[in-house]
């Protein structure tokens, strides 16, 4: 008589199978994050940026009439103009002081981390405190900076009033943190290997020539990625501008993210506020694509080996 043989399941799934579903369990929350609080939002602007909609009552399709209307906008001119010298102006100075900055906190000398944290902190500062204490350094009667220009015999500039300071003022609030692209460049810094160094004092090379020949070439990419996120960021200003003058006097300091807000959240003009934010967005998109055309190639990327 024939032995009865065991009967053996298969498994439902693979275990192929059981960890493609593992994979994707684990990246579902970004896939979710991905479709809902950003592809979502993205489409909606952008069916937004097409009607006119006040909160209220229902949305109505004007095509691309909020476009053509930003031709006539003489705010949307001054807001891109404020924010365009402002980039200009910030962004330039802001990657000198920051790499400047960095090759003196790269030397060593005792309590140099000491520095380097303090150099570093305001750019960690909340920026709501940050405009607040600025507010005070500025304010035209009792403000710091008018104090120590008073021990020196200079008269008392109203620097968020004065047409001709409120800009300026912010710039020079933006150079307080500095010290966030210091840390970078510190790290591109310490990445150079000593060997280049040594060899250009080999061959008589002084520190200007070390610095010119060795040093920025081979910080070039970082140079590069500081100079792309400065232009970003300096076109979405907005707590400074909102806090410290509001636009500013005659509109010194109506940033373009300032003009959005107002568009949405006070004038309730919400499709023409959607328009100006895909409008922003091409406006960083081609000064990328323009800066990694002309710029980027001269970045130094050293091979591996």
């Amino acid at each position: 008589m024939d032995a009865v043989q065991p009967v053996v399941k298969k498994p439902l799934l693979s275990l192929g199978a059981k960890k493609t579903i593992i994979g994707y369990i684990f990246i579902a929350p970004f896939i979710l994050g991905f479709f809902i609080w950003f592809l979502g939002p993205t489409l909606y602007s952008a069916y937004l940026s097409m009607t006119q909609w006040n909160l209220i009552s229902p949305a109505k399709f004007v095509g691309l009439g909020n476009f053509q209307h930003m031709l006539d906008d003489k705010l949307l001119g001054q807001a891109l103009k404020v924010t365009v010298i402002y980039t200009l102006i910030s962004v330039p100075l802001g990657l000198v002081l920051g790499f400047l900055l960095a090759l003196l906190m790269n030397t060593k000398v005792r309590g140099i981390r000491l520095f380097r944290t303090i150099y570093y902190l305001p750019s960690i500062v909340p920026a709501v405190a940050n405009a607040v204490l600025w507010a005070w350094i500025f304010n035209t009667e009792y403000g710091l900076l008018n104090v120590i220009l008073r021990f020196f015999g200079v008269s008392k500039i109203a620097w968020l009033i004065d047409t001709r300071y409120a800009l300026p003022a912010i710039i020079l609030m933006g150079l307080w943190g500095v010290g966030g692209g210091m840390i970078i460049y510190l790290a591109g810094l310490q990445g150079i290997p000593a060997v280049y160094y040594e060899a250009a004092e080999i061959d008589g090379a002084g520190r200007i020539q070390q610095l010119f020949n060795i040093t920025i070439p081979l910080m070039s990419p970082v140079l590069f990625f500081n100079l792309i996120m400065g232009i970003i960021g300096s076109f979405q200003v907005f707590t400074a501008g909102y806090l410290l003058t509001n636009g500013g006097p005659e509109n010194t300091t109506l940033f373009f993210v300032l003009y959005l807000y107002r568009n949405a959240f006070q004038y309730l003009n919400m499709g023409y506020a959607a328009a100006l934010g895909w409008l922003l967005f091409f406006i960083i998109l081609a000064l990328t694509l323009i800066v990694f055309r002309y710029i980027g190639k001269n970045v130094y990327y050293e091979e591996a080996r």
